[in-house]
């Protein structure tokens, strides 16, 4: 609290008004986010704040009618221009952080709706969720600091939001490119049209399954025949490696077996693994990619039992379209399963939006 002093009988100075706008002017630049957005300024301001206090110190000290405050006065114009300018900075600081997470928001948003798009596709994408739903709900706690005008606490919650996408997209995304690779999609594009070949030329069914469409595909005479909705393996969207990991193999097979009563209504036995899987599982175990004591399993069926439910590395289709299917193929019927049969699939397309 500063001081006026007075003697009876005397005139003194008076503290200038200044003093008194000061006072107030420092705790409105407080309240604005000095420190914040300002912080290098606003120190300097108080350290001539604190300067121009002790010398008010030193003139109340003195004998009343020898208090001369014009110095004080002059030293006090001087703080509220300083104090003014900084509150200038502050506001441009704002409007500069106000624009810059608006528009953070915007894309971190967008890149949480991809997300979860992507996530819907693939069976994987549960590994994803979590993740998520993490990061959905520190946005919406950034927006509303952002509404509230706290930018410096919502731009932190930015880098939170960063994070948690940046790990969903680590576990889903090597899974996702191989879906928009020219080059895996070049490969299984040829093994279809192989297939179709071999329908068209030995007038015969063949069996295309695409994982990205969900769909298994009839093709006679090298015509296109019937299309039934199916699903794939828990992680069926990678291709299967070994004993248990729940992928559906891609490549040319052929059905070995017809099982007109099986765990899952009918099925039929695909002669997985081909030489190309054996080759697979072998690399991968040399570059111990895959547990050392794991096998490279087999029994991989195109069955019934529904399409609803994920399965453990087969095709699952509902029982009335099994039946179908199970009139219609023999031993012998090639059975090609691929990824995806064109470049602009589901996966690619969303996976520009992100």
């Amino acid at each position: 609290m500063l001081l006026v002093s007075s003697v009876f009988g005397c005139s003194s100075s008076a503290l200038p008004p200044e003093v008194k706008l000061a006072q107030t002017q420092e705790h409105d630049l407080w309240r604005a986010g000095a420190e914040v957005y300002a912080p290098e300024d606003y120190a300097r301001y108080k350290t001539s704040l604190r300067k121009g206090k002790d010398d008010i110190i030193i003139q109340e000290a003195r004998l009343a009618w020898f208090r001369d405050y014009k110095g004080v006065e002059e030293q006090f114009k001087n703080i509220l221009v300083e104090g003014n300018e900084i509150f200038k900075k502050i506001q441009e600081e704002k409007l500069s952080k106000a624009s810059f997470i608006e528009e953070q928001l915007f894309i971190l948003q967008s890149s949480i709706r991809a997300l979860r798009r992507l996530t819907s596709l693939i069976n994987e994408g549960r590994l994803s969720r979590q993740d998520i739903t993490k990061a959905e709900l520190i946005l919406l706690e950034a927006q509303a600091l952002y509404q509230r005008g706290q930018y410096h606490i919502a731009e932190e919650k930015l880098t939170c939001i960063s994070e948690y996408l940046t790990t969903a997209e680590g576990k889903i995304l090597p899974i996702l490119n191989r879906y928009s690779n020219k080059e895996h999609i070049a490969k299984w594009k040829k093994w279809v049209d192989m297939t179709v070949y071999e329908s068209k030329a030995k007038g015969i069914y063949a069996i295309v399954v695409s994982k990205v469409d969900r769909k298994l595909i009839v093709y006679k005479n090298g015509v296109l025949f019937k299309t039934y909705e199916v699903n794939i393996g828990r992680n069926g969207f990678s291709d299967k490696i070994y004993s248990g990991d729940n992928a559906t193999p891609e490549g040319k097979y052929k059905i070995i077996k017809k099982l007109s009563k099986s765990k899952y209504y009918k099925a039929l036995l695909i002669n997985y693994p081909n030489e190309e899987d054996k080759r697979q599982f072998a690399s991968a175990k040399r570059k111990g990619l895959i547990p050392a004591d794991a096998g490279i399993g087999g029994l991989v069926e195109i069955h019934g039992g529904g399409k609803s439910g994920m399965t453990f590395g087969c095709i699952s289709l509902d029982n009335k379209h099994m039946d179908e299917l199970f009139g219609i193929a023999d031993i012998g019927t090639p059975v090609t399963i691929v990824g995806a049969v064109d470049y602009d699939n589901t996966i690619s397309s969303t996976m520009k939006g992100l």
